[in-house]
């Protein structure tokens, strides 16, 4: 069950990664998390769904794709 929660949290990081740029300190404070359950900001760092360039946290291709199929 846990993976179905993260994989259901990753699909709504990346949707709101998607809406605009965030900084770093914007993602972190919304999306960090101590729990080892969820490790939402990792995996998606991890499978290469977001970037981030000087600061700026992006959606990458691979990662509008994964929410273009997992929505």
């Amino acid at each position: 069950m846990a993976d179905t929660v993260v994989e259901a949290l990753i699909l709504d990081l990346l949707d709101w990664v998607a809406q605009r740029e965030r900084t770093y300190e914007e993602v972190m404070e919304a999306w960090r998390t101590s729990c080892p359950k969820l490790p939402v900001w990792e995996d998606a760092n991890d499978r290469g769904f977001i970037e981030t360039q000087k600061g700026i946290v992006r959606i990458t291709a691979s990662g509008r794709a994964f929410l273009k199929h997992g929505r």
